[in-house]
């Protein structure tokens, strides 16, 4: 089975704007999503020095960033990538 990976920023700026919350995905996954999804904290993806990325916190899902992120929204993206 393969997996999602979620990378997620833990730099300051990405930390305080929601990163802490980010980090306890896997306690916040729906039940048919346990077991799909790999999560790793990255000490900072330096996305916040391109203004052209958008706003903290960043995540990356299967590379794809994702500005602003919430869990909701890193969830959403975990279920685009498992059906693409």
């Amino acid at each position: 089975m393969r997996k999602v990976r979620v990378s997620i920023c833990t730099g300051t700026a990405c930390f305080v704007m929601g990163a802490s919350e980010i980090m306890l995905l896997e306690d916040n996954l729906p039940q048919d999503l346990r077991g799909k999804v790999e999560v790793e904290g990255i000490p900072c993806l330096e996305k916040c020095k391109d203004s052209s990325c958008g706003k903290a916190p960043f995540v990356l899902v299967n590379g794809q960033v994702v500005q602003q992120a919430t869990v909701t929204t890193v969830i959403e993206k975990i279920r685009t990538a498992l059906n693409a």
